[in-house]
This record gives structure tokens, C-alpha cells and sequence, in this order.
């Protein structure tokens, strides 16, 4: 069930997402070489918690930690651990999610490690303009195929492949709600877009092949072909005014 916010619930969300934003923010200041994921996971938590918000994605469905901190080929769901030390020229992206008041926020950034390279900033490029186009989308009438396309030819006609296996999903009282949102699909088609209706659209998108494996820790998504992945996220209610990225200043 497709599940409309109302205003009120909105500026709850809102809150909740700036939470998430201001946590990726602060965490950007630490990304450099010789810094373990497992560091940047304790920065996060301590931030959010001192904040009056709520880690969500620590215990869900056991998950182990704060931050989803997927590095290089790790497309999503990357767990953090000491042993994962970021080196100059890595991409990492991170996911973070937060509970503020009973409503959830979810976004997610890629990041270069100090100095990279040309073909690992051109796919943060385009996957961020992925985001970009398709919140573009995110209007009353349009359809959810329109925002799931949107993704899919703008990631191939840069000569990339979208990841089938994970999507993006509605967000609200709970972190994953209906609709979900692919990262491929045909204009026109899916529910109508209303306004209340809040996107977690989050593009993957793959330098080589779509292909997917999971480690054995059943958590952590790498490229079947050993390529690099990223991964954006917003949080975006659809308005009567059009697309609203939640926790960024209108």
C-alpha cells in the first residue's frame, strides 16, 4: 500500500532528512586516506545520537552498524570495520539513514578518497546526474517509470549499466515502504505520482557490467566484474509545486 504524507508529516521528514544530511556533511571533513570505515561509523552514530535522532539502520534485519560504507567495487550495504582503511584514489559511498521523531530519512553520497581518477570522477558525475534528472520526475501526474527510466538512459547512454537487484523505495514511518523504486523501466508506466508521496530514489550505477555478488557476509553487494559502483540518495516528496528533496533549503 502506497502510504500519502501529510504537510505535517512532511516537516517532520524534513527534519529527519537534514539529520541525515547534516551527518553526510560532517562526515565528508574526514574522508582521507589512512581513515578506517569503522572510525567514520563512530563519527556518525555519536553525531546523530547527540542530535536526538536515532541510527536506523543499526539492527535492522541485523544489520551491524550505522553507515552502509561501500568502497570501490561495493556497490551497497558495504559493512564498516577497522580493517577497511581508505586509500588515496578509493570512491566510498555513504549511506545513512536516521529515526527522528517515529519518521524516517535516508540519503546516500559517493566520495573520492583525495586525488582520483578521471574515469572514477566522470562516474560520480554522471551517477549524481542520474539523481538529479530523475528528481526532476518527481512531479504530480508523471508516472514512477518515468523517474525509474530517467535513471536508465541517462547512466547508459554514458556507457554504464544500472544495478537490477537493489532499488530505491518509498520512506516515511518506515525505512522501506512501497512504491519500490527501480533504477530501469519504461516512461509512462507505475503508479501515479501524488503529491505526499515520498521517494527514497537512489541510483546505482555500475562503470562495467549490472552483475551483483554478495560476500558471505550476506550484506555487502559487489560488482560481479570487479568495477567500480556509485551510489547517491535523495529522500523526495512530490508536491503540488513539484519535486521537494527533503533536508535541503527550498
Amino acid at each position: 500500500m502506497i502510504v500519502l504524507k501529510t504537510p505535517a508529516e512532511l516537516a517532520i521528514m524534513d527534519r529527519a532528512n537534514a539529520l541525515v544530511r547534516a551527518t553526510l556533511q560532517m562526515l565528508a571533513e574526514h574522508v582521507r586516506a589512512g581513515v578506517s570505515t569503522a572510525e567514520l561509523d563512530r563519527l556518525a552514530e555519536e553525531f546523530i545520537l547527540a542530535r536526538g535522532g536515532k541510527p536506523a539502520f543499526k539492527g535492522y534485519h541485523g544489520y551491524p552498524a550505522t553507515l552502509c560504507t561501500s568502497v570501490n567495487d561495493v556497490i551497497v550495504h558495504g559493512i564498516p570495520s577497522e580493517s577497511c582503511v581508505l586509500q588515496e584514489g578509493d570512491i566510498i559511498s555513504l549511506d545513512c539513514g536516521v529515526v527522528l521523531d517515529g519518521y524516517y530519512g535516508d540519503a546516500a553520497v559517493t566520495l573520492p578518497v583525495g586525488q582520483v581518477s578521471e574515469r572514477a570522477q566522470r562516474l560520480l558525475q554522471v551517477t549524481r546526474e542520474c539523481l538529479e534528472l530523475a528528481v526532476e520526475q518527481v512531479r504530480p501526474g508523471r508516472r514512477l517509470g518515468d523517474v525509474s527510466a530517467t535513471i536508465q538512459r541517462h547512466a547508459e547512454q554514458a556507457g554504464y549499466s544500472v544495478v537490477r537487484e537493489f532499488v530505491g523505495h518509498g520512506i516515511g514511518r518506515q525505512l522501506h515502504e512501497e512504491p519500490q523504486v527501480c533504477n530501469f523501466g519504461v516512461p509512462g508506466t507505475g503508479p501515479e505520482l501524488k503529491p505526499g508521496l515520498v521517494l527514497a530514489i537512489e541510483p546505482m550505477v555500475n562503470e562495467g557490467k549490472p552483475g551483483v555478488r554478495i560476500a558471505a557476509d550476506g550484506w555487502t553487494a559487489r560488482t560481479e566484474d570487479g568495477k567500480l559502483s556509485a551510489h547517491f540518495e535523495y529522500s523526495v516528496a512530490v508536491t503540488e509545486n513539484g519535486p521537494w528533496v527533503l533536508g535541503m533549503a527550498r
